[in-house]
């Protein structure tokens, strides 16, 4: 149920280290009780907000679990290889535990086994793990039903009787959790909305310059559009600026809640913003492999589904209160990570039915 609520050398890649001090809590399992843990995050793209808020959702939880040497890894600009070889690294420098976010999962289906089999439980975040990875917990969205939430709003806007094209955007086509967005909000559109015909989706990138260029690309060659819909971090901002600086009359949007798309969601440019709930996915998946391996149990095994949100003029004064901080974040979510993490196997579903 969703709610309405440059680039840089790989020497210069991410690598902070976050070591937490507070006691840990208590323990009745037979795993490693007294020691200090040394786990870490792997992230595809360190400088876009979505990966920023995972991480720190996750540093959190390390933090409140305390006892743990916690660090972050990840390239500057959206790189597979590179970051292959830091998550390699980081299970070696950190191997009691890493939670694994990338956007090229089959990349990442040797390296990931062969940390499992040394003995590293991973956990992948975000990105669904691939056959042959062995990782077998995944802490996710349902993409596909928040793609068809951006749909639904869309139809609120235009109407369902509306005739005309929507344009959408998929900053890295291949990538499965962003095709299921666009596939949500193609087939949605269909539905909800027959009139409307659905152009792309087209690569737009993750890199901001490179987003900016193919976005006034496809406005330039789509005049008439009534939407243009992204589905990446950058899609929001970039399309929101094009759409200012042409004094655009058609409607934009897209996800995630980086500081300038909230902004544009505030001043009206955008008309809704989803948001995947960064902060909390990072945060429940690294709750639950530090509460598991300090334990010494087995992580679970499935697709843990997590919530969504529709970022519109009502709700977005809270949700920029929210981004101000790591602490604001976890307020907000706290009562939402209570009860994902009360009951874990609740909300999980086949790792197969990810999408």
């Amino acid at each position: 149920m969703f709610r309405r609520r440059p680039r840089a050398a790989l020497s210069a890649a991410l690598a902070l280290t976050l070591a937490a001090t507070a006691a840990c809590g208590d323990s009745s399992g037979s795993g490693k009780k007294n020691e200090k843990l040394k786990m870490g995050i792997a992230v595809a793209n360190y400088s876009l907000n979505f990966a920023r808020s995972m991480y720190q959702g996750a540093q959190t939880a390390a933090q409140h679990a305390g006892n743990i040497d916690y660090k972050v890894v990840g390239p500057p600009n959206t790189d597979g290889p590179a970051e292959v070889q830091l998550f390699q690294n980081l299970t070696v420098t950190h191997p009691d535990g890493v939670v694994l976010e990338n956007l090229a999962p089959p990349l990442f289906t040797r390296p990931a086994a062969q940390a499992v089999d040394k003995g590293t439980p991973i956990v992948a975040l975000d990105t669904a793990p691939t056959d042959g990875s062995k990782v077998e917990f995944y802490v996710g969205n349902d993409n596909y039903a928040l793609g068809a939430l951006l749909a639904s709003e869309t139809v609120k806007k235009l109407g369902k009787d509306a005739k005309g094209t929507v344009v959408v955007g998929v900053p890295n086509p291949g990538t499965p959790v962003l095709d299921s967005r666009a596939r949500g909000i193609k087939e949605t559109l269909a539905q909800q909305a027959p009139g409307i015909k659905v152009v792309g989706p087209f690569q737009t990138y993750s890199d901001p310059a490179q987003n900016y260029g193919a976005w006034q690309s496809l406005v330039h060659a789509n005049p008439g559009a009534l939407a243009f819909l992204g589905v990446g971090d950058a899609d929001s901002y970039d399309l929101a600026k094009i759409k200012e600086q042409e004094k655009g009359k058609y409607l934009t949007a897209a996800f995630d809640v980086d500081p300038k798309s909230l902004d544009a969601v505030k001043k009206g440019t955008n008309f809704v913003g989803i948001d995947p709930e960064h902060f909390l996915k990072g945060y429940v998946a690294q709750a639950v492999l530090g509460k598991t391996v300090r334990e010494g149990g087995k992580l679970p095994e499935g697709w843990f589904v997590m919530p969504g949100l529709a970022v519109t003029s009502a709700n977005v004064d809270q949700i920029i209160q929210r981004e101000t901080s790591p602490e604001a974040a976890y307020t907000w979510y706290k009562p939402q990570i209570d009860k994902l993490l009360a009951n874990v196997q609740a909300g999980i579903k086949p790792l197969k039915e990810a999408r």
